[in-house]
């Protein structure tokens, strides 16, 4: 029972996740991607910090641990959410959903070669299958070969600087509470957020649509429902599910924002995006450990 409820959350967050690709696309039309996405964080870091509050979780930092927060907000909220608006931003909602499920496959390969632990063959297969739907769906989306635009690369990236930065969460999660951590990482990259906001986009904050009732309202619910509360029952039901698991559910999550993206946008979705997805879901499967996983369990069952 408490399986299927950890389930039901997951499936909850994936579709809010989902959601939020899309949501952000429309965010980017109204306002500098950077300066937008900074206030976007900050409302969710004062989300979080208010739920941690409640449950007496906030506490003062090492200065150790605030290296650990500095590096994590650097790559994990600054680069990562900058290159994402940026990149959603010149590209289609359904191009940058499929390219973002591929974040646990990438995970699990580079993470795997950083602590010099090498994949298996399965991995390197799933790599390999994953990036086939990735060059698929950027290449012939629209019906024809086409350029691989400089969106749907910065979004790889954005995955890519995300990836990198679970290595140091990971070991800042030795002596903080992941709840915690995530709080403060969104306070320090909102701020290097704004600050970079600032520098590239000089009128960012000036020229926010500050009297368009519809984006504050998915501005707010973005940051303070996808990516607070949204991060936290994710980071929360992995210990009660198992990462292989809960990586599996990210495919959930690509699925989402891709009909996200042709209801709210209106973006066509063709039989190349469900070849892509089809794809990259195996490539998530073999990539991140979880089809050895089941394998595995298989055996151990007979």
């Amino acid at each position: 029972m408490a399986n299927k409820k950890a389930y039901s959350v997951l499936i909850m967050v994936m579709f809010v996740w989902g959601v939020n690709v899309p949501a952000i696309k429309y965010l980017t039309t109204q306002a500098s991607p950077i300066s937008m996405t900074s206030i976007r964080i900050f409302i969710a870091a004062i989300v979080v910090f208010a739920i941690l509050k409640a449950m007496g979780l906030i506490r003062r930092l090492t200065k150790k641990e605030w290296g650990y927060i500095l590096i994590g907000a650097l790559l994990n909220v600054a680069i990562h959410h900058s290159l994402m608006a940026i990149g959603v931003s010149m590209t289609t909602g359904a191009n940058a959903s499929l390219i973002i499920g591929t974040g646990p496959m990438l995970t699990a390969v580079l993470g795997s070669l950083l602590l010099k632990n090498m994949p298996t063959i399965i991995q390197w297969l799933g790599f390999g299958i994953g990036m086939a739907g990735i060059s698929i769906t950027v290449l012939l989306s629209g019906g024809e070969v086409a350029a691989f635009s400089v969106g749907d690369l910065l979004v790889f990236l954005s995955i890519f600087s995300q990836v990198f930065s679970f290595i140091i969460i990971s070991k800042a999660s030795k002596t903080i509470d992941p709840r915690l951590l995530t709080a403060y990482m969104f306070l320090v990259g909102s701020i290097i957020l704004a600050i970079t906001g600032m520098i590239f986009e000089p009128n960012g904050f000036r020229e926010m649509p500050y009297t368009n009732t519809a984006f504050w309202i998915v501005l707010i619910i973005s940051g303070a429902l996808a990516t607070a509360v949204g991060h936290m029952l994710y980071n929360n039901t992995i210990p009660q599910v198992g990462a292989a698991k809960a990586a599996i559910f990210i495919n959930f999550n690509t699925l989402f924002a891709l009909v996200g993206s042709a209801l709210i946008l209106g973006e066509p979705v063709t039989y190349v995006h469900g070849i892509g997805l089809v794809l990259i879901v195996i490539g998530v499967l073999f990539g991140s450990g979880s089809f050895e996983y089941f394998l595995n369990r298989k055996e151990v069952k007979e």
